[in-house]
């Protein structure tokens, strides 16, 4: 039997990595995430998005709760202010997702599996279009980078 594991990693001391990127004409647009815990039984993200960043609609393999730390961020056709909290049982969609003009610092918690699943990608690149967006390809980022490992 293994021992429960007990945890702490700092923010500060977990660097952000670049997860999604987009081009808004010249400007440069992107996710980044600071994975605080990455395992198969949780995952806990803090993640900030750049202005006007538009993200697709999609779902989780897990449940999902989101915590809008500052400032804001539409999701459909809520507007999200700091304070929100958004929760996403497991095979939920939610979306557009788009930043608003501060950029957005939320908290992410998965209960298990945090990996996305598109539903639309076809219509979320006609909405890239219609906004003068171009999709930048997928960066690599290591989410277990900064996180304490889980003893053997």
């Amino acid at each position: 039997m293994t021992k429960p594991r007990l945890a702490f990693n700092h923010i500060d001391e977990t660097p952000p990595q670049e997860v999604r990127a987009q081009l808004h004409g010249e400007r440069r647009v992107a996710v980044r995430c600071r994975f605080l815990e990455w395992s198969p039984a949780r995952v806990l993200i803090y993640t900030e998005y750049d202005p006007g960043l538009v993200l697709e609609v999609h779902g989780h393999n897990s449940d999902h709760l989101i915590y809008i730390l500052e400032g804001s961020v539409r999701i459909g056709d809520t507007d999200c202010r700091p304070g929100t909290s958004v929760l996403l049982e497991h095979g939920a969609i939610f979306g557009p997702i788009v930043a608003g003009p501060e950029g957005t610092r939320l908290l992410e918690f998965y209960n298990g599996d945090g990996r996305p699943f598109s539903v639309d990608p076809e219509g979320y690149q006609r909405l890239l279009a219609t906004l003068d967006i171009a999709s930048l390809p997928i960066p690599t980022f290591d989410p277990m980078l900064g996180t304490t490992p889980t003893p053997g």
